[in-house]
């Protein structure tokens, strides 16, 4: 058996899709994709479908490849699934980019179910510990939306390299190094300095603004020191 999502997130590939299978009287579910807005709610269209001789549940986490807060509320809906119809319930292999993200969030990847924080958004702030686990939520969510822009960056910086490489006579660490000081010298994003780059390479393309060529001289001149 396998569940879809109900409507794939806008220019994502990932979107999360759960097989199952059921051994005897346990259920072994595999997620594939991306624990984004929504994951909860196909993960509890899932677990609904479970046929009632199910008595335990577990789920190989291994085909989830990205995470951001909505991670929570997906293991938030596991543990009630629990709760709800005294079963155990439990994850594994949980790894690489979420792994991370669940380390920030001062869970335990082997143990998330009695680790992970409620995620109440009604929930008043007014203790200490509310109050750390909200600031703790903030530092997750800035970490996530670095990891998009990151990742949503990488073709054109990759263009830009392969530009400097070609112009410069210089290796792809050497082509790094120049639009990383470049970018630090004109206190630009190093993205935008590199879509300057490339853009300046089109027959009808602007050049780079001028803060942004004067820090490229000058970290082209100290590749070449």
């Amino acid at each position: 058996m396998t569940s879809a999502a109900y409507t794939p997130l806008p220019g994502r590939r990932n979107a999360l899709v759960i097989d199952s299978h059921v051994d005897g009287d346990r259920a072994v579910l595999a997620p594939r994709g991306e624990l984004v807005r929504g994951c909860a709610d196909i993960l509890a269209e899932t677990l609904a479908a479970l046929p009632d001789g199910v008595r335990r549940v577990e789920l190989d986490m291994a085909g989830v490849v990205f995470m951001d807060t909505a991670g929570l509320q997906f293991l938030e809906t596991l543990a009630d699934h629990g709760h709800r119809h005294g079963m155990p319930v439990a994850t594994r292999n949980w790894d690489g980019q979420p792994r991370r993200i669940m380390e920030l969030a001062g869970i335990d990847p082997a143990d998330p179910l009695h680790t992970a924080p409620a995620v109440d958004p009604h929930a008043s702030a007014s203790s200490a510990v509310a109050l750390e686990r909200a600031e703790q939520l903030r530092l997750l969510q800035e970490e996530v939306e670095q990891l998009r822009q990151a990742i949503s960056s990488r073709p054109v910086i990759d263009q830009a390299r392969g530009i400097l490489m070609a112009t410069q006579s210089c290796n792809s660490e050497e082509a790094w190094t120049i639009l990383r000081e470049a970018s630090q010298l004109s206190n630009t994003k190093l993205r935008t300095v590199a879509a300057a780059v490339t853009a300046s390479t089109c027959s009808d393309g602007a050049p780079p603004p001028e803060e942004v060529r004067t820090a490229l001289r000058t970290a082209i001149a100290h590749r070449a020191r």
